[in-house]
């Protein structure tokens, strides 16, 4: 059949006669004119080739086509309807799905165990699937795809209106030197930061970070010794050797604790880092999505600070 054409109040109409069989009681059912039941009547039965209801004393008798099409047509709209109701309400502690996430490292590192903590205790049944990123435009790839539900990370290089996002947090730099490295006991100066040789955490696999540019702006180098793609290893790396490494602070306070670094305020112009919750336009309006953004933000806003 084509339905090209077709008005599907038709089926509401077919299927308030076939409960009420009566023309004036499946009006009122459908709030239309008793005129407009009949002239839906007529048009039903040119539709499908047959009477349809006949006429008789004890009202409208269906026929066996009209018995054939009843169940099917009934169905079809009780679904329509639900698809059309209002969404019930999100119920995370009830929410029983598994939530896609794409993280940074860093991300990873400094949102990851708060955001499980509040999910265990608010939505016991939620699922965590994480796929890693590193370059700041791959989260726009994997949103666009569909393979994540929110992305966290700097913002992508190119600002597409389809692609929604809120800073969560911001993170300053700090310089990490093993504790017994002979520059560790005084104060950090740009010549001794410049003497030294560095670690360059670069996730995209540049040899040229945020200390590089600071330093091009004031006629400097460094001497970048190794270029890592990733900043977890770098404080068991500085416990072993010479190197300094210029890390967002709240990684390095965890690597000297555990790996005994010293910390210094590099000793020259940085820009604190800001970490963004990134996510699709077309989840923006989803009751699932917009309550783990909220949490995730929440989350951001309740980390101790970066000091």
């Amino acid at each position: 059949m084509d339905f090209n054409g077709i008005d599907l109040n038709l089926l509401a109409a077919f299927d308030a006669l076939m409960q009420e069989r009566n023309v004036t009681r499946a009006s009122v059912k459908v709030g239309v004119s008793q005129p407009a039941m009949s002239a839906a009547l007529a048009r039903l039965r040119k539709l499908f080739d047959d009477r349809l209801f006949q006429r008789s004393a004890a009202g409208l008798l269906p026929t066996p086509k009209a018995f054939d099409i009843a169940e099917p047509i009934s169905r079809a709209l009780r679904q329509i309807e639900a698809v059309l109701a209002p969404a019930a309400p999100f119920d995370p502690a009830q929410a029983a799905l598994t939530v896609t996430l794409g993280l940074s490292d860093y991300a990873a590192f400094v949102v990851l165990p708060r955001l499980l903590g509040v999910l265990a205790e608010q939505a016991p049944q939620i699922g965590v699937n994480v796929l890693a990123f590193t370059g700041r435009d791959e989260a726009v790839a994997l949103l666009d795809a569909g393979k994540i539900d929110v992305a966290i990370g700097v913002l992508p290089s190119n600002q597409e209106s389809r692609i929604m996002s809120r800073e969560l947090l911001r993170d300053g730099f700090v310089t990490a030197l093993r504790k017994d490295h002979p520059l560790a006991q005084g104060e950090l100066t740009l010549d001794a930061y410049l003497a030294l040789r560095h670690i360059l955490v670069s996730p995209e696999g540049n040899r040229h970070g945020l200390a590089d540019q600071a330093l091009a702006d004031l006629g400097l180098r460094r001497h970048v010794h190794v270029t890592l793609p990733q900043m977890f290893a770098v404080p068991a790396i500085l416990a072993h050797s010479d190197c300094a490494a210029t890390l967002l602070r709240r990684a390095a306070m965890h690597g000297a604790a555990a790996h005994g670094l010293a910390l210094f305020t590099p000793p020259l112009p940085l820009p604190e880092v800001a970490f963004h919750l990134i996510w699709h336009r077309r989840n923006d309006a989803n009751g699932a999505q917009q309550w783990l953004r909220e949490t995730i933000l929440r989350v951001g806003r309740e980390l101790p600070a970066a000091a």
